[in-house]
């Protein structure tokens, strides 16, 4: 059932009183991944176990790509392009506006990665990105046998395109985001359902990890997809929904979702629509605070 929880009048003036969840899609087997293309108006999102990214332009859902080798989070960079986390290959791939296809990362020292799950690029091209291992098991992945000892953060330089490990203590990192300079990186930890942050320094090395938030867990879900929404507060997939979080993080509210919701992502001709991935259905929700454009 959906609903909205406010706990601080600050979150309730991102949403009119009569807000609504709408129902845009449904019959998938595990959505994740959405992403906004703000040039040409379409929604790109990952069905995992259907093995497909797909678009949704002009109130209509096409296949985007049949086979995404269990494709999991998406993003574009500054150029347009469609970077991916790729499960069944534990890959991160590129993807561009001519549909040229290419690898960016694979392997860690000589071992292969374990299956990167979220991804987001700065504003000056560098990418970061999660590898849990679920993608190594069934259900989201094919079993196979793990090569790295440890779940890490990951930082894909734009200029030298080296792959630099952040952080390698966190037991299944998932979602992360920036705040709007760039100098804050969040990342949860499903397993803890818990958000640490890190600042980011000059050389995009990260210092001064801290837990930010834990997370309610009275509900299905678990610590998944994060977004830094127009209004400022950090949004979190959660047990439930969302669980959205002031720069302090305290709690100002939750969106309660009929399915459990994977991931999320802002859109729309205004990027006021809140697109939400949740298993089998993709739903929209208005906001009166639009979210940050990624080019």
């Amino acid at each position: 059932m959906f609903k909205l929880e406010f706990y601080d009048e600050r979150f309730r003036q991102s949403f009119d009183s009569d807000i609504e969840l709408e129902d845009v899609a449904g019959g998938f087997r595990f959505l994740e991944g959405p992403a906004w293309h703000p040039k040409t108006k379409t929604l790109y999102f990952s069905d995992i176990m259907g093995n497909g990214i797909y678009k949704f332009k002009d109130g209509k859902i096409s296949l985007f790509r049949g086979n995404s080798y269990l494709a999991n989070g998406n993003t574009f960079n500054r150029l347009g392009e469609l970077i991916t986390c790729e499960h069944g290959t534990s890959r991160v791939s590129l993807t561009s506006e001519n549909g040229d296809y290419h690898v960016l990362a694979s392997k860690f020292q000589g071992k292969a990665l374990n299956s990167p799950n979220d991804v987001i690029c700065d504003g000056e091209g560098n990418i970061y990105f999660t590898d849990p291992n679920p993608g190594r098991k069934n259900r989201v992945g094919i079993p196979r046998e793990q090569e790295l000892p440890y779940q890490g953060v990951y930082l894909l330089e734009s200029k030298s395109g080296e792959l630099k490990l952040l952080d390698d203590q966190l037991v299944l990192p998932n979602g992360l985001c920036l705040n709007q300079d760039g100098k804050l990186l969040y990342v949860n930890d499903s397993h803890r359902q818990a958000i640490y942050v890190y600042d980011v320094c000059d050389d995009k090395s990260v210092k001064n990890k801290r837990l930010f938030a834990e997370l309610i867990v009275d509900k299905p879900g678990c610590a998944d997809g994060m977004k830094i929404g127009g209004d400022e507060f950090l949004y979190c997939s959660a047990p439930g929904g969302i669980q959205v979080f002031d720069n302090l993080g305290k709690m100002v509210g939750r969106i309660f979702t009929p399915e459990v919701a994977a991931n999320f992502t802002w859109g729309g001709n205004d990027m006021k629509d809140l697109y939400l991935t949740a298993t089998s259905r993709l739903y929209r929700l208005r906001t009166k605070v639009a979210g940050v454009k990624t080019f």
